[in-house]
């Protein structure tokens, strides 16, 4: 198959806030997308918030029709509806043990030999998932950035066994048809922007469980000394904290270093339900 060929045919696993906002970027591009979930009642919020943000953005004049993009996906819990599609793009939570039964899952679902499996995960090293089918080199990860309709980043990540075709194919989906920009990172937990970002956030956690400060002058601190858009705990926030706990492990458990260790705070929150905006509790209330 041709390097230059255009994807036409999408299908997104998961429609929480990544799953969602990947199915509205590639919608918005002209792809035809199939979206599937584990439940009924998930896939309902998950069209809600697709159609709010879809709603926004006409509001916003960035694109001419919320109901003309909505009209190119089509939702279900049936993963067959995948079987003809192009790419399949994995965004459910962060759990390898889940991931690694929806690549196995996809691998006997999905007709073509061509057809691209990816993983939107931020952590979990890909080989672990291309190794869960019987087509690893048609593997790769493809991360992108919450709120995907909003930031411009998409990380691409091959494993050792990804085919440099596939490779190429998903880079030209990114740029050139979603109008994105990609970068490269090796198969490694965290790749490049989470293993950066993930120590400096468990350093301002660690820094408001010892009492060195509060989370509104570590964030502050961070916004107005140092020209962030936002502190590191509302960004944990908005990540959420269950994802951020999940992707520290991951890191910790790759490289064994005390910086990527989650801080018990961390953890017991998480515990307790508090994850940021998206349970309406985090280091702050929304």
């Amino acid at each position: 198959m041709s390097e230059q060929a255009t994807i036409d045919a999408v299908g997104v696993v998961g429609c929480g806030l990544m799953g969602s906002g990947i199915a509205e970027v590639c919608a918005r591009a002209g792809m035809a997308t199939v979206v599937v979930e584990s439940t009924a009642s998930a896939m309902r919020a998950g069209r809600e918030r697709l159609g709010r943000s879809l709603l926004r953005a006409e509001q916003k004049g960035r694109i001419p029709s919320a109901d003309q993009v909505l009209d190119r996906i089509s939702f279900g819990t049936d993963f067959d509806a995948l079987a003809d599609r192009e790419l399949v793009i994995e965004a459910i939570a962060e759990d390898e043990a889940a991931k690694t039964s929806v690549f196995t899952l996809l691998d006997r679902i999905v007709d073509s030999p061509d057809t691209i499996l990816a993983s939107n995960t931020s952590s979990i090293p890909i080989m672990k998932l291309a190794v869960a089918t019987q087509r690893p080199r048609q593997v790769l990860g493809i991360h992108f950035f919450n709120p995907v309709p909003v930031l411009s980043l998409v990380e691409l990540v091959p494993s050792l066994l990804t085919a440099d075709e596939v490779t190429s194919r998903s880079r030209a989906l990114v740029e050139t048809q979603l109008g994105k920009h990609a970068i490269m990172a090796q198969d490694r937990a965290g790749f490049v922007v989470n293993a950066l970002l993930i120590p400096f956030i468990l350093s301002a956690i660690r820094m408001l469980e010892s009492g060195y400060a509060t989370a509104e002058d570590i964030d502050e601190g961070l916004v107005r000394g140092c020209a962030h858009p936002q502190g590191p705990l509302a960004l944990a926030d908005l990540i959420g904290l269950d994802t951020t706990a999940a992707v520290a492990q991951s890191l910790y458990e790759e490289f064994k270093e005390p910086l990527y260790a989650p801080p018990p705070l961390l953890a017991r929150m998480v515990d307790a339900g508090l994850l940021g905006r998206k349970s309406g509790h985090g280091f702050y209330q929304y």
